[in-house]
């Protein structure tokens, strides 16, 4: 690698880092008790998300403070449990849609049988998961830069398949909700509870969790020596942001607060 490589390509922000790590902070406590309070254990994989953003924030803030001397361990850190935090954000996301859709029993409104559902996306997820943890394993061992593009390109291609998952998993919301409406079930039309509601705001977390992925893509075709590497506001517009949001969005319509039948809490995850 040459030995004009650096870890930061700007000094890291001490504040945007402490003032992100204290949000996902509360929202991630915020989901652990609404959590423990409703049993609603497919939610684990989200909190689990969350503390990788808690954490990797709070590395970033390290970094900010051994400006400009820093250290590989934090910086290596944070890269990591930033770039894998969403893909566990996204596993809940898919097993909240399976649940509405048996809530609703709209089983066959859905272009994809809710027991393949959840299995299908979440399979995406963990190869998309393997694929950026290792291109990331990678990258924090790397000294040489045909090291750094093989670890660049493990990622791109993690990042590509929770993409295209993601993609399809969000047409067979808008196909579910569309003939759901079209042709309501009765247990559709007799729900008290707010279910098509949740169904929005899942579209909302799931287009922040995409909008996220490619700019993570673009960041990585790029490369380090590449304009959104190069500027720090970036990460925090169109990753810390977008993804704090999400959280904070499913903690006010929290999913416990639609899928009651604790039936959907028991069952198997995947």
């Amino acid at each position: 690698m040459s030995d004009s490589f650096v870890l930061y390509r700007y000094d890291p922000s001490y504040a945007a880092a402490v003032v992100f790590t204290i949000g996902f902070l509360v929202t991630g406590l915020g989901h652990a008790w609404q959590a423990t309070k409703s049993g609603s254990r497919f939610m684990t994989p989200f909190i689990i998300g969350i503390a990788f953003e808690t954490l990797g924030y709070a590395l970033r803030a390290v970094s900010a403070k051994q400006t400009p001397n820093w250290s590989v361990a934090p910086y290596a850190g944070q890269s990591l449990l930033l770039l894998l935090g969403p893909s566990l954000l996204a596993a809940s996301v898919y097993m909240i849609l399976g649940r509405i859709i048996r809530l609703v029993e709209g089983d066959t409104r859905s272009p994809i049988r809710p027991a393949k559902l959840t299995k299908i996306f979440v399979t995406g997820d963990v190869l998309s998961f393997l694929f950026q943890s290792g291109g990331g394993g990678i990258l924090a061992q790397a000294k040489t830069s045909s090291k750094v593009k093989l670890g660049e390109r493990m990622i791109i291609i993690g990042l590509f398949v929770q993409i295209i998952f993601f993609g399809v998993f969000m047409a067979v919301s808008a196909v579910f909700h569309r003939r759901i409406r079209d042709r309501p079930t009765e247990t559709s039309i007799g729900l008290a509870v707010p279910w098509e509601r949740l169904l929005m705001v899942l579209y909302v977390a799931s287009a922040l969790i995409m909008v996220r992925s490619i700019y993570r893509v673009a960041e990585y075709i790029q490369g380090s020596q590449g304009s959104l590497q190069g500027h720090e506001v970036f990460i925090y517009v169109f990753d810390a942001t977008l993804m704090l949001l999400g959280c904070l969005a499913l903690n006010i319509c929290h999913p416990s607060q639609v899928l009651q039948d604790k039936g959907l809490y028991d069952e198997p995850l995947v």
